[in-house]
């Protein structure tokens, strides 16, 4: 038996509990894993209040929370190529098995080797912020020396965003509270704090001539107010308001495939999309961890250290 953390039926915190749970049995094209270190992300508590009925893999109540892990492989399942038990591995539970807990199943088509070099608490913070860094950047396309904005730049994902477009040679304007703004300028962001001073006024006199590209991590009415410093409004790239074509923006196209989770790796030990950390919570402590996130007051990436 071993420890978990998650949700007796959809709702807010209220509903969250410790548990003890039998290690879950690998189903075809599934990897158990000894968890090292899960990854807090928004959509953790989205799945709890049963927003995202797509996600939840239909598993029987309780279920478990958290959808990024890295650790070590501790069994197959049927089908499953290119890994091996006692790899060390990263990826996510997209099946509905959740991470924070002391063993779980990865979906093995959405998880890769950890490389050596790169340490689990890092490699935690890759199968959602990282590979969603790269596929939004990639989608843009910009040439360096290019300006793109960064709407809601102070969490994980944006920060991720802004570290990996100034490595692309980009420059980055990001949007974000005052409590933001220290993390965001330490990675080199150009920042406009939203409860100081008008968005599209500051950005407009930082780029008069508006941005080259925008990736939006807010949605809703500041996504509108943003969107038209675009140039070109295909160069709006949401990642999570679906109503961003109203716009004449896109999606952000997500692949999160293994060979994307190997690509953020290889830009993790470059130092290019290294994550900008701000807490490691025990598993005991994974209330206060989630908390963190749902309460918008993490400038950065949240882990769950549980080994």
């Amino acid at each position: 038996m071993g420890q978990a953390w998650g949700f007796s039926r959809h709702g807010g915190p209220e509903v969250q509990e410790f548990f003890d749970r039998p290690d879950p049995a690998p189903g075809r094209g599934e990897v158990l894993i000894r968890v090292d270190v899960a990854g807090v992300n928004p959509l953790d508590h989205l799945l709890r209040a049963g927003l995202v009925p797509g996600l939840d893999g239909g598993r029987p109540f309780p279920r478990v929370l958290g959808v990024e892990a890295a650790g070590t492989v501790l069994a197959l399942g049927e089908g499953v190529d290119g890994l091996e038990v006692g790899d060390a591995v990263f990826g996510l539970a997209l099946t509905g098995g959740g991470t924070y807990a002391e063993t779980t199943v990865l979906s093995a088509q959405n998880t890769a080797r950890t490389p050596v070099g790169l340490s689990a608490t890092v490699a935690a913070t890759l199968p959602v912020a990282g590979t969603t860094a790269v596929d939004a950047l990639d989608q843009l396309d910009l040439p360096a020396g290019a300006t793109v904005l960064v709407n809601g730049v102070g969490g994980g994902v944006g920060l991720a965003v802004a570290r990996l477009a100034a490595g692309r040679e980009l420059r980055v304007i990001g949007t974000g509270s005052t409590a933001k703004r220290e993390s965001a300028e330490a990675v080199g962001v150009r920042f406009i704090d939203y409860t100081a001073e008008d968005v599209v006024a500051a950005a407009r006199e930082l780029v008069p001539h508006g941005v080259d590209g925008i990736v939006d991590l807010v949605g809703g009415t500041s996504l509108r107010a943003v969107a038209p410093l675009a140039g070109d409004p295909r160069n709006v790239i949401a990642v999570g308001d679906v109503s961003v074509p109203d716009l004449g923006g896109r999606l952000v196209e997500r692949r999160i495939d293994r060979e994307d989770l190997e690509r953020s790796a290889r830009l993790a030990l470059d130092g290019v999309l290294t994550p900008v950390i701000t807490t490691v919570h025990p598993l005991s402590d994974a209330p206060a961890a989630l908390a963190t996130v749902e309460n918008g007051h993490s400038s950065g990436k949240v882990v769950i250290k549980v080994a």
